[in-house]
């Protein structure tokens, strides 16, 4: 196993170095600039303009700009802010966690409600709640993130009152879990709905699948109960496509967080990430986009290990 992670994590890094090309030389060929937001500013002389774009390196070539960035990043270097001047990987970090408790929220939050109820739909094909759940899956899929987070917000918050409205904790009130856990409700939920919709429809086409095979008539005819062909013979063998598909899925969070944190005002990496497309300060966009890409990797290779957990017929070489 430990081989098989090592060399996934060595064929990632021509992946790694080829989206960071085709990400840089894209965003310094958009037109603008960093510098663009100068331009507004009737103190801000050609003179000042020049001298900005010789600190930060922007009057040379391309092709130097980038091997100069890729040379800082093989020493843990993602360079400064244009917008603040502050170290990048500073302010990711900073960030960081806020977005990872954001995910783990919504992430629990989708498996829990997605999997109950695709065995639940499976198991009770055709009846009257596998249309209920079948109207709601497709209800989550359809509806825009943002309409539908404006919308808990309008009635959680501003009609009923049980919830707040936006950041991720009671501004001058001290530190309290309950406080931070309803903050963490309406962000979750909305960044979690998109999926839960999907892994839903997942569960419930592979549990159709696991139910229809010869072992599981095997194990009726062996006078098994229901309930233990069910969890014990078909789950297992219905989570593994839908484990692909959570591993695909949750580093596409990071881009979804760009609206739920930018919604719910969740100072997160999404909401850093918003804010560095206007200012078009680019160190803070490729070391996001860096991360979302290794976040894309690590899940992918996350998934295959889970595969060895969930059937142990597979084995790695």
């Amino acid at each position: 196993m430990a081989r098989y992670i090592l060399r996934r994590l060595l064929q990632a890094i021509p992946l790694l170095l080829l989206v960071s090309i085709i990400s840089f030389f894209i965003m310094q060929l958009t037109p603008g600039g960093p510098m663009a937001m100068y331009l507004m500013n009737p103190k801000v002389t050609a003179a000042d303009i020049a001298r900005l774009e010789h600190l930060y390196g922007l009057d040379q070539p391309i092709y130097v700009q980038y091997f100069k960035w890729l040379w800082a990043l093989l020493h843990g270097n993602l360079g400064f802010s244009y917008k603040t001047g502050q170290p990048v990987l500073a302010m990711i970090l900073s960030r960081l966690p806020n977005t990872l408790e954001l995910m783990i929220a919504a992430f629990i939050l989708a498996v829990a409600v997605a999997i109950p109820a695709g065995i639940f739909s499976a198991v009770r094909r055709y009846t009257f709640g596998d249309h209920v759940v079948t109207v709601f899956t497709f209800m989550g899929v359809a509806i825009p993130s943002f309409w539908f987070g404006l919308m808990l917000q309008l009635l959680f918050s501003v009609q009923l009152g049980w919830l707040p409205s936006a950041g991720m904790m009671t501004i001058g009130a001290p530190f309290s879990l309950l406080d931070r856990i309803r903050h963490l409700i309406l962000p979750a939920f909305m960044l979690g709905l998109l999926s839960m919709a999907g892994w839903t429809r997942y569960m419930r086409s592979s549990m159709l699948d696991a139910l229809s095979e010869d072992y599981i008539r095997t194990a009726r005819a062996k006078g098994l109960a229901e309930r233990v062909v069910h969890w014990k013979h078909a789950v297992k063998n219905a989570l593994i496509p839908v484990i692909t598909i959570m591993g695909l899925e949750i580093p596409s969070w990071f881009a979804g967080a760009v609206i739920t944190e930018t919604v719910f005002a969740w100072p997160g990496m999404g909401r850093l990430y918003w804010d560095s497309v206007g200012s078009r300060d680019y160190p803070v966009l490729m070391g996001a986009l860096m991360l979302t890409t290794f976040m894309v990797v690590v899940g992918n290779l996350v998934a295959d290990v889970l595969y060895g957990i969930v059937d142990p017929r597979i084995r790695y070489d």
